[in-house]
């Protein structure tokens, strides 16, 4: 593998870091030449100083207009520029690591100019997904878009010894978080500061009280209808509290095939970098004599019912999968703020999708002006949830 040149949208995030770290594992292979971050400046400052890359942007908070004199080599974009950043940049892969649908816009851009995405950002395709999947059809027989979520690489693993075995089952596994064994009042009534206690995972704040919600599992069955081409009864979620079987495939014959690995998000990040080849990651094989075990449970719908909403904005078709997400960002956001309990979050997601349908979807501007629409009816049912 020649070396490959790499821009990292969000890069002070979980991701992001995680891909830097594997970029300065492996010099010879990977070389920087734009980063961008929401509103950490100093950590993209540091960052900048370390990998030398030529673009930068900081898509939140205080603009840079002046960066400090020793990074003076890098260009800063404006803060509304993460799309051109994703166009402009000089790169072979672009690693979409940012939060929310704002990677929807810059996974295209990215695809148009030409790059081989790297897709971290699970809204991208909930959102848009039949706009990226016909924009990243496969080139010359390569994929120009690699999932880098751990259960969606997994799958992406195993299907590269299925042959002409066909799918019959996606087994999509979730660790069922903080409140996997509670009761359903009690997670109705769960606070923040609860639901951020995740037993196995270390993740940003938005993504661990999905992971609480199941709302990230939700988005992940959407994701993998869109990824690999399935109807969504084909999908199976199995609460699997060790997080070491990432997600498994069923075949016709019968055969089963799983991809396990600790709960490192290194070994995903560096498999889509590295993809058809794989290089050392770092991270050491799990210890099965003391595992003992490896154990599943079925999902419940009744506890959880953000996966129950995410078969139904599938059947309704249009951007309703749009609108799921977006009502799901303004719930979580108030979550997060302490304005409600967790019940709530799912109370204010059901009534947005039951009031807006399934809106047009044919176009960028068609799924954004849902997603709009999907964020201004939210907040009216967040303040009514909250009266």
């Amino acid at each position: 593998m020649s070396l490959r040149k790499i821009a990292v949208l969000g890069s002070t995030g979980s991701i992001g870091r995680q891909t830097l770290d594997e970029c300065a594992r492996h010099p010879e292979r990977f070389r920087v030449t734009a980063l961008t971050a929401h509103s950490n400046a100093g950590l993209l400052f540091e960052q900048i100083r370390q990998f030398r890359p030529q673009i930068a942007c900081l898509t939140g908070g205080k603009p840079v207009t002046v960066p400090p004199e020793d990074i003076s080599f890098c260009r800063f974009y404006a803060a509304d520029q993460l799309e051109r950043v994703a166009e402009d940049c000089d790169a072979d892969d672009l690693m979409v690591a940012v939060v929310g649908v704002a990677g929807l816009r810059a996974t295209l851009a990215g695809r148009k100019a030409g790059k081989r995405i790297l897709l971290a950002n699970k809204e991208t395709l909930v959102a848009g997904g039949s706009l990226v999947m016909n924009a990243c059809r496969e080139e010359n027989g390569q994929p120009t878009l690699i999932p880098v979520d751990s259960e969606h690489s997994a799958i992406w693993q195993c299907l590269q010894a299925a042959g002409p075995n066909r799918v019959s089952k996606i087994y999509l596994t979730a660790s069922g978080g903080p409140f996997r064994t509670w009761a359903k009042a009690e997670i109705d009534a769960a606070d923040c500061a609860q639901a951020l206690k995740h037993p196995t995972w270390s993740m940003g704040s938005k993504i661990t009280v999905d992971s609480a919600s199941m709302f990230n599992k939700a988005l992940e069955i959407i994701e993998a209808k869109w990824l690999f081409d399935v109807a969504p009864e084909q999908i199976q979620v199995l609460v699997h509290p060790q997080s070491v079987v990432h997600s498994m495939i069923g075949f016709e014959d019968g055969a089963v095939l799983a991809q396990l690995g600790v709960p490192d998000m290194r070994v995903p990040i560096l498999y889509a970098m590295t993809y058809p080849e794989r290089l050392n990651s770092g991270v050491p094989q799990p210890d099965f004599a003391a595992l003992a075990q490896l154990t599943f449970e079925a999902q419940d719908p009744q506890r959880f019912p953000a996966l129950k909403l995410a078969y139904e904005a599938l059947g309704m078709g249009g951007a309703a999968c749009a609108v799921l997400n977006a009502a799901n960002e303004v719930a979580a956001q108030a979550f997060l703020a302490d304005r409600i309990r967790m019940g709530k979050v799912y109370r204010v997601v059901s009534e947005t999708l039951a009031r807006l349908g399934a809106p047009d979807a044919g176009s960028l501007e068609a799924v954004l002006e849902a997603d709009r629409q999907a964020r201004a009816v939210a907040k009216e049912i967040l303040e009514q949830v909250e009266a």
